[in-house]
């Protein structure tokens, strides 16, 4: 494995399957997959590879799976995620970053020109399966983030 100290994620399409279940009062549910939870906790963390959130939206709901899974940096209603990247390590050799969508793209391009990793779902949008140098063998929120880890360990 790389020097890899931090595995970014995103949330919304990678750790879930981007489907936002809203009620009258706001953000009802989220799923997440055990699978993804068990790779954080029991293959990630003990390797030394420190999980980190950087999110968009906000939700009690993540800070909830977070103090579950043993994720204690997480960053949410976060709109200019390279910021808060540049903010976490500005060694982005030491990152793998895992999303989904454009809003990653600008993380995920920086990363892979300075010789970090980066990943995506089975089903991220085109832009980013074409950048990405892991595209997981499962969608968002089925095992994806699992996929990405294991392969991150086995490299």
């Amino acid at each position: 494995m790389k020097n890899i100290k931090y595995l970014v994620m995103d949330v919304d399409g990678t750790l879930t399957d981007g489907k936002i279940y809203m009620s009258n009062d706001g953000e009802a549910m989220k799923a997440f997959n055990v699978k993804d939870g068990c790779g954080i906790h029991d293959i990630a963390i003990p390797a030394g590879i420190d999980p980190v959130i950087i999110t968009g939206r906000t939700s009690k709901i993540l800070e909830n799976r977070c103090k579950e899974i043993g994720i204690r940096n997480i960053y949410q209603g976060i709109s200019n995620k390279m910021e808060k990247l540049r903010a976490i390590t500005e060694d982005f050799t030491s990152v793998a970053y895992i999303g989904d969508d454009i809003n990653d793209l600008t993380c995920m391009i920086l990363i892979k020109e300075v010789g970090g990793i980066v990943g995506c779902p089975r089903d991220a949008v085109k832009e980013v399966i074409a950048l990405a140098d892991y595209v997981a063998e499962h969608n968002g929120g089925d095992g994806a983030v699992r996929d990405f880890i294991e392969w991150l360990v086995r490299k």
